[in-house]
């Protein structure tokens, strides 16, 4: 369950992986139906807005519940983005928390986020409940639907929680040093993956969003982590600083192997490959025994 993201563009096979629609049937939606009309780029391939992916979704829900798309499209957009989110949120743990979010209700989001947190483990409370709920909020930005104001409130209740569970780490085990991409403030992704690490046996150290590359070499020198894990919501963001991240390696700890995660991170893997960085949690390395920290920095 990925979140939308309004600011960027998305090809075809990432759409497909965004809404389960294969390629093949978005092309057959696009032509016969024009359900959406993705812009071209200067290579011919489409290019389709977060607003565009966003109602993809809602046909593609509506599809899977047994309607047929030559009768979604007679539809008016408002209703028929309506009745997605309906079925999306039926019987959903994340229904009443969405609508709390909607009417800037802070003091119920937080009560109805922490007896979620508390009912469940804190993968399951990545998985069932953060994750769903960042889907439904991208969805709902993209398409107009959800004020800015609604998405920041959602932000200062859910991004303090998963920071609150992050604080409980193991006493000993190999550290993960982390951060957001200079630029970037998609945290939730991150922060509930940094959560599943820490259930494996991984210490977790999280340096925050929007931190410049030298500054993570500096905070690595002093902590001596096994792996640096960085991640990006924007592929744009990673091709521009390929370059940095290539020199990267070079000015961190020996040893310290870097992970690249986030839809910036997957979009740009065989990039990423090439300058011998590893790409996503699966390609994280198995867990060596804890370093101990060497004070002060070892860059110069």
């Amino acid at each position: 369950m990925t979140p939308v993201t309004p600011s960027r563009t998305y090809e075809i096979l990432e759409v497909a992986q965004l809404t389960g629609l294969e390629p093949a049937r978005l092309r057959v939606w696009e032509r016969r139906y024009a359900v959406v009309r993705p812009h071209r780029q200067k290579n011919r391939y489409r290019a389709y807005s977060g607003e565009q992916v966003a109602l993809l979704r809602a046909f593609a829900r509506l599809c899977a519940a047994g309607e047929r798309i030559g009768d979604l499209v007679k539809q008016p957009r408002d209703q028929l983005i309506a009745r997605a989110e309906e079925a999306k949120l039926r019987e959903s743990p994340v229904a009443a928390l969405l609508d709390a979010i909607r009417r800037l209700d802070r003091e119920r989001s937080v009560a109805l986020l922490d007896a979620e947190r508390g009912a469940r483990s804190p993968t399951d409370f990545g998985r069932e409940i953060v994750l769903p709920l960042a889907e439904l909020i991208g969805d709902q930005w993209a398409l107009g639907r959800l004020t800015i104001a609604a998405e920041h409130l959602a932000s200062e209740v859910v991004v303090p929680a998963l920071k609150a569970e992050l604080a409980f780490q193991p006493a000993s085990g190999p550290l993960v040093l982390a951060a957001c991409f200079p630029g970037e403030r998609h945290e939730w992704g991150f922060l509930v993956t940094l959560i599943e690490l820490r259930e494996t046996g991984w210490r977790t150290e999280y340096l925050g969003a929007d931190l410049p590359f030298a500054e993570v070499a500096e905070a690595a020198w002093a902590l001596r982590p096994q792996v640096v894990a960085l991640s990006s919501a924007d592929p744009e963001n990673v091709q521009a600083r390929l370059r940095e991240l290539r020199g990267l390696p070079r000015i961190l700890p020996p040893g310290a192997e870097v992970v690249i995660g986030g839809e910036g991170g997957t979009a740009n893997r065989a990039r990423l490959h090439r300058a011998r960085l590893r790409v996503g949690l699966e390609e994280m390395p198995a867990p060596a025994a804890a370093r101990p920290p060497r004070h002060g920095t070892g860059a110069a």
